[in-house]
């Protein structure tokens, strides 16, 4: 027997026994979305898992101008977006993104893990060292492992670990590239992002922050971790994030200086080898930024629920570390309890996710529940009753 087939049969094993104990939560089949609900298996449950963080799936403007994209252009385009497969969707897509994010301009690629992938390995040579946070996200991690420069991780929001490796490396590199999540996505904490400006102009490195989980949530007016610092946009080199959260659609961007996505746009192989989005695609996104700036009392609500939903578990006793955002961690630490919990939440009308390790370390495993602007106050106060009941009747809580 092959050494894969060994590797196939070892999940096996691991997948049925999840499944035979009613352990798996994960590939369920949405039915129908309505609002902050969702139908599966015949059940509407109250979703907790989901990325819409302003609840902009189904808005109505979002709706219509994706339809009139899908009625102009069709479900498709001609090809990569280099040759033939470039619209006036793509276009206005990525000149709001410029726009909405203060830069220059913007390149849409074919989902955020692309966009981290191939940004990073375009831009970073032999010479170069690039430099992430130790929970950045698996994108970022992968496109450090898989290119050509030296990769170094400090301590999780550690800005002296930083400095450490920045001086120990500061006469051996060429190019020097330090990479971070704006919110964290298992963690919900944000980066201190005025400090690692401080550190990246001093050392002379470029700084690249993901807005996956930060934009349209983070700042006054949601236009993200620039606005949330009141920074200048300018003082970051690159922004990128994904399509497909609080930008209810598919895909990523990164966002700089014309002439960095001028070079990414004829040199990154993730944008030249890889299928232009949809032109509805690109029209959702669009109009989903003009949504943010009109109706910014999306913005208030979502943040008015995070409010509720985290000050409520803390006062039950649950540790959500020091989340800032949508992302909110349930610290259970074992998984058995962590499994065992969501079992009774699915069980009882809430849908939330499990995050075990390795995904997480050890010890930490927990229950990422995220809050949107369409919850209401009856949908929180529906999980937070739910999470008291069990909680206590597993001794999680007192």
């Amino acid at each position: 027997m092959s050494v894969f087939q060994n590797r196939i049969d070892s999940f096996k094993e691991t997948y049925n026994a999840l499944r035979e104990n009613d352990r798996y939560y994960y590939l369920q089949q949405i039915d129908e979305l309505d609002g902050a609900h969702v139908h599966i298996g015949g059940r509407r449950m109250v979703m907790f898992s989901s990325y819409s963080y302003l609840g902009l799936l189904k808005h109505p403007k979002v709706q219509e101008r994706a339809r009139q994209a899908l009625d102009h252009f069709g479900s498709g385009t001609h090809g990569v977006r280099i040759l033939a497969g470039t619209t006036t969707e793509h276009v206005k897509c990525e000149t709001k993104l410029a726009e909405f994010l203060g830069h220059e301009d913007a390149i849409a690629y074919s989902s955020g893990y692309v966009a981290n992938l191939t940004t990073i390995q375009t831009l970073l040579g032999r010479n170069d060292v690039v430099i992430t946070d130790k929970l950045s996200h698996a994108s970022i991690i992968d496109g450090c492992l898989l290119c050509n420069a030296t990769f170094q991780r400090f301590r999780h929001n550690d800005m002296d670990d930083l400095r450490r490796l920045l001086e120990a490396g500061k006469n051996r590199y060429d190019g020097k590239l330090v990479i971070v999540d704006a919110v964290y996505s298992m963690d919900g904490d944000v980066c201190p992002l005025p400090e690692l400006v401080e550190i990246c102009r001093e050392y002379g490195a470029w700084l690249m922050v993901d807005e996956a989980h930060s934009l349209g949530v983070l700042g006054e007016t949601g236009h993200g971790i620039m606005e949330y610092f009141n920074m200048d946009p300018h003082d970051v080199d690159m922004l990128s994030g994904a399509l497909s959260k609080t930008l209810p659609a598919a895909g990523g961007f990164v966002a700089g200086k014309h002439d960095l996505i001028e070079f990414l746009r004829h040199s990154a192989r993730g944008f030249v080898f890889s299928a232009a989005i949809p032109p509805a695609s690109a029209a959702a996104i669009t109009a989903a930024l003009e949504v943010i700036e009109e109706e910014p009392e999306l913005i208030s609500a979502v943040r008015r629920n995070i409010k509720r939903f985290v000050g409520g578990l803390n006062a039950l006793g649950y540790d959500t570390l020091n989340t800032k955002s949508c992302v909110i961690p349930i610290i259970i630490g074992q998984e058995e309890p962590t499994l065992e919990l969501t079992a009774r939440l699915h069980r009882d009308g809430m849908f939330v996710s499990p995050i075990l390790h390795p995904a997480v370390p050890m010890n930490t495993c927990r229950l990422r529940a995220n809050v949107t602007a369409a919850h209401t106050d009856q949908d929180i106060d529906f999980a937070l009753d739910l999470l008291e009941r069990h909680g206590r009747d597993m001794g999680l809580i007192k």
